[in-house]
């Protein structure tokens, strides 16, 4: 129980990201402002979805014994 209350928040905001976010309608918008500002906004985003799939399964490089 205590492990699902840890990772609602984190799903409530992937699944609110999800179904109001439209991809493409975000990419159009990021490559308007041109190329190097998509490619960076592409490498963030790939880092934050590492970063959360990090968090949910447990990743981060401490252990507690």
């Amino acid at each position: 129980m205590k492990t699902l209350l840890r990772i609602f928040p984190v799903a409530a905001v992937a699944l609110f990201l999800t179904l109001f976010l439209t991809s493409c309608a975000a990419i159009g918008d990021i490559f308007k402002a041109g190329a190097w500002t998509g490619a960076l906004m592409v490498i963030v985003g790939i880092g934050i979805v590492i970063w959360l799939v990090s968090k949910l399964f447990g990743g981060g490089g401490s252990s507690n014994p």
